[in-house]
């Protein structure tokens, strides 16, 4: 992002599903899960590695925040729905891939979408030339081997394809079969858009969604038994692989100078056994307000234009949307709130500080927690997911630099820090009253009253 960068780049982002910030080599784990993940730990010191990247509860919002730059309390993509219900974001949402997309970018997801899965809210519908991948989610693989499973009253879980304009396309059952080599597929096809875009030419978004290591957590046959410690730890030698593919498909075309590359993970890590993962450090999974749930892996690559670097500078999901479309020339919807903040600053070396100081953090409907550059205030308390939430009389307040796992309230010694804290939820309660909220489960024709 120096004065000398002649054109917008590339954009390749890869984003794994229920990857937790303790089990990457570059985060503390790899080896000491199992998996030594060489090709990502090579990406980050490429680049910019976040150690303080935060997203949203789980799957459905995390990827709504992405794709909007807004919380879901605001899009209603609160949470995952079985098939058949609305779900996802609404389509009156603007879409990344809509505005890098209006800026000439080729563009196209392979993998995991899980924000909408009818006509009108697939991923060809919502800005991204074409598509290959689930609708929902992985979980489902597990349906047609589960006691009593009735298709009669459940759509047999599948894989679509869709171009825009056409009509979507089922390609194959999601089965555990499938399971097992869908991120195969998704990698070459990857490949095969990148080899194409850059035959043509033509600047490209590439999003590419993998279904690793969210559950069932299962490896590609030829990955089974590869490491020796089991299915999770194959998977992320898998895992590990299929960036490494999408890397070289990049230098194979020489176009990795130009190319942002962009590694994260939607949420924290898994909590079912066992397919159970590790915050390293932080206490938590997804579905909770805890550290382990807030913070993922953000690996960022653009050479010359990114300094490689460690930062334990603040960003959120919602940045990446700010970000990415001021980076590939876009503006970003003015008729509406948008969460996300332009990190590009900050990443280029112009700024010494992320401009994010602080976010809100609902689950559902429900604000948890807010968090405030060193600080954590907790307004309901739950360490692990469906073991009960506690409503607090009195907020617990964390320093989490002095207190990673969340243990020492420091109400009585940092209470100041309360103030501007409960002023920043203000202001964004007062946003929130300004703007109409999408009501989950909207209809499409739903339009915000006037």
């Amino acid at each position: 992002m120096n004065s000398t960068a002649s054109a917008a780049p590339n954009i390749v982002l890869i984003l794994a599903d229920n990857l937790g910030w303790g089990e990457l080599g570059c985060y503390g784990g790899g080896a000491l899960r199992g998996a030594p993940t060489p090709r990502i730990d090579a990406l980050a010191a490429e680049g910019m590695r976040f150690l303080n990247f935060n997203v949203e509860s789980d799957c459905v919002p995390t990827r709504s925040a992405l794709m909007t730059g807004r919380h879901p309390i605001r899009t209603g993509a609160l949470q995952s729905i079985p098939a058949g219900l609305p779900q996802g974001i609404h389509p009156s949402e603007i879409t990344l891939p809509q505005l890098l997309g209006a800026k000439g970018y080729a563009t196209a997801i392979f993998g995991k979408w899980h924000l909408g899965d009818r006509v009108g809210r697939f991923p060809h519908d919502r800005g991204f030339d074409q598509w290959y991948g689930i609708s929902r989610t992985t979980n489902e693989s597990l349906f047609t081997t589960a006691v009593g499973f009735d298709p009669a009253v459940v759509d047999i879980p599948c894989i679509q394809a869709g171009r825009r304009g056409e009509p979507v396309q089922r390609v194959a059952d999601y089965d555990l079969e499938m399971r097992r080599r869908i991120d195969s597929d998704l990698t070459a096809m990857a490949c095969d858009f990148i080899a194409t875009q850059g035959e043509a030419g033509r600047r490209f978004f590439l999003y590419l969604p993998l279904t690793q290591l969210h559950f069932p957590t299962l490896p590609s046959r030829d990955f089974e038994g590869r490491t020796g410690a089991g299915d999770f730890a194959d998977s992320m030698a898998e895992m590990d692989h299929r960036v490494g593919q999408v890397l070289d498909g990049l230098q194979a075309t020489s176009l990795a100078a130009n190319t942002l590359v962009i590694f994260a993970s939607d949420n924290g890590p898994e909590f079912r056994r066992p397919w159970r993962g590790t915050a390293g450090p932080w206490t938590g999974t997804y579905h909770t307000a805890m550290e382990g749930g807030l913070r993922a892996p953000l690996v960022m690559r653009w050479p010359g234009r990114i300094a490689p670097s460690v930062t334990n500078e603040m960003a959120h999901v919602t940045d990446l949307f700010t970000t990415l479309a001021t980076i590939g020339g876009a503006q970003v919807p003015a008729d509406r709130a948008i969460d996300g903040l332009d990190l590009s600053g900050f990443l280029s070396g112009k700024a010494d500080r992320s401009p994010r100081e602080g976010f809100v953090f609902y689950i559902k409907e429900q604000l948890r927690a807010i968090k405030w550059r060193n600080w954590k205030m907790h307004l309901l308390w739950e360490t692990e997911p469906n073991t009960g939430v506690t409503h607090l009389e009195v907020p617990y307040l964390f320093n989490v630099v002095q207190d990673p796992k969340e243990e020492t309230d420091v109400n009585a010694t940092q209470g100041w820090v309360r103030g501007p804290i409960r002023k920043m939820v203000q202001a964004f309660e007062h946003s929130l009253a300004r703007h109409p909220r999408v009501p989950p489960g909207a209809p499409d024709d739903w339009t915000p009253p006037r």
